[in-house]
């Protein structure tokens, strides 16, 4: 199968894609097979929340919005403009997906069918109908996609490579398992924010959106803050302010209740504002509903920490205070071309 007919394949999905809005979802005549897929795509939608609790009408739209707007043929062609598919040997490459967020693996997706290989999923049980839905109109566009997409629920067999993602824990085991096979093994990763008190209000505002996107349960959402010696935080709850909805998500509210009991019975000093905890913290990794902040005198230092601590940073968020800082309220919309953990996912697979 041609790279061509491929790529045209991820081009019709982006547009089918486009459709689907959390207000105003419009059916578009012209996309292709439409009459098929429309209709049970939107009860997808109605009915992710009901497979996974924190799947809510507005986070999954949020996710298939993103994707439609990575998946025009101009992004498509951007990315792929750099590499060389015409010795690739098609292979079958096997995907351990996470489950923590709408669509989470459907990069590597993407990236394995796209570069000449074949792909052997196994999916999250927390994310299971998603990615399997939109293989079917791929394939319903062009039925050859059959052969290069399974899905697997059983022992994963028969396969020269492998993508796994999951938990520090999982990733150790994973190491171990696949160590005979070239592999990508992507562990738990956190992001964070450098502020230095210079940022305005709706800089602040974005950040919310890091901040408390798919609930905070990415890793691409901002966990820690560093500021500057003596920060005031006033500016900062003031701007976040327009997220205080979440705290009315049941599943989100719990784990505020929880994850702040826990703190105060630990006499830990808290800056809290009703919907969000923040708390002083070494430590990148917060737990849902809450934010670790540390300060610091010179951001020299904290640039050089990140650098050191880069394995376990997926992004850092500022007003270009680092060489690829990321604007704030951006994170949860990356390109084509920002590969998770740095490392370039096509690259990989073409070197197989």
């Amino acid at each position: 199968m041609l790279q061509i007919e491929k790529k045209n394949c991820f081009i019709a999905l982006g547009k089918f894609l486009s459709q689907f809005s959390l207000d105003n979802s419009a059916k578009n005549p012209s996309v292709v097979n439409n009459d098929l897929f429309y209709e049970d795509f939107l009860k997808l939608i109605d009915l992710s929340q009901s497979h996974n609790g924190w799947f809510t009408p507005n986070q999954v739209h949020f996710a298939i919005e993103s994707w439609a707007e990575a998946l025009t043929e101009e992004n498509i062609n951007l990315w792929l403009s750099k590499y060389d598919f015409s010795t690739v040997q098609p292979k079958t490459i096997a995907l351990i997906l996470a489950g923590n967020i709408p669509l989470v693996g459907f990069h590597d997706f993407l990236s394995v069918i796209i570069s000449g290989h074949k792909v052997l999923v196994k999916t999250s049980s927390n994310d299971q109908k998603l990615l399997p839905f939109l293989a079917k109109y791929l394939i319903s566009i062009h039925p050859e996609l059959e052969n290069y997409i399974t899905f697997t629920e059983g022992k994963m067999e028969g396969f020269d490579a492998v993508i796994a993602t999951g938990s520090n824990n999982t990733a150790r085991y994973f190491e171990y398992y696949f160590k005979d096979k070239p592999s990508i093994i992507r562990k738990s990763r956190n992001s964070v924010a450098i502020l230095t008190g210079n940022e305005t209000s709706d800089d602040l505002a974005n950040l919310g959106e890091d901040i408390f996107r798919y609930f905070g349960l990415g890793c691409r959402n901002v966990s820690k803050l560093f500021v500057p010696k003596g920060y005031n935080f006033d500016a900062f709850f003031q701007a976040i302010y327009e997220q205080k909805d979440v705290i009315y998500y049941e599943k989100y509210a719990n784990n505020y209740d929880y994850n702040k009991a826990v703190f105060l019975m630990s006499n830990f000093k808290l800056l809290d504002n009703e919907f969000l905890t923040i708390k002083e913290d070494t430590s990148y990794a917060s737990p849902i509903s809450s934010v670790f902040y540390e300060y610091y005198e010179d951001v020299n230092e904290i640039k050089n920490r990140l650098e050191m601590d880069a394995e376990q940073i997926q992004c850092i968020v500022s007003n270009g205070i680092t060489e690829n800082s990321i604007p704030f309220g951006q994170t949860q919309k990356p390109n084509l071309w920002d590969y998770a953990d740095n490392v370039d996912t096509l690259e990989f697979l073409l070197g197989i």
